[in-house]
């Protein structure tokens, strides 16, 4: 539908690239949203503060990146690199802090990937333009 949506629109150069990116920063920032609510109700919050934090930060700094991403007229290139490397970089530290934990804990293991995948998609778009 998202595809579809982006279609419509009177300019539309989105690229599949750009929409994959779009795509996978809007699953890593509900996944990352939902890991730190996963890790909010563990027994033993503590030693997941750092992950908590990097996922908080990542779900924002993806959902920003996806409404970067889907804005297709007169995108600014100088502002959309910059958004695509901050949110490659969110998604690393957040994937690295969920792979300290992923063993122990399913949602951080989900966590990751969806951060592996999202940093990648970022990296592609960022070599696309």
């Amino acid at each position: 539908m998202l595809q579809e949506m982006l279609k419509t629109h009177p300019n539309a150069t989105a690229t599949d690239a750009q929409v994959a990116c779009l795509e996978a920063c809007l699953q890593c920032a509900a996944t990352c949203t939902s890991c730190a609510d996963a890790c909010l109700a563990e027994e033993s919050v503590a030693h997941l503060r750092e992950c908590i934090r990097s996922d908080l930060d990542c779900a924002d700094v993806c959902a920003a990146t996806a409404r970067l991403v889907a804005r297709q007229t007169q995108t600014d290139a100088a502002i959309l690199r910059a958004q695509l490397e901050a949110c490659a970089v969110a998604c690393k530290v957040c994937g690295d802090s969920c792979a300290e934990h992923k063993d122990m804990h399913e949602h951080c293991r989900i966590c990751m990937e969806a951060c592996r995948t999202c940093e990648a998609r970022c990296r592609e778009l960022l070599q696309s333009l």
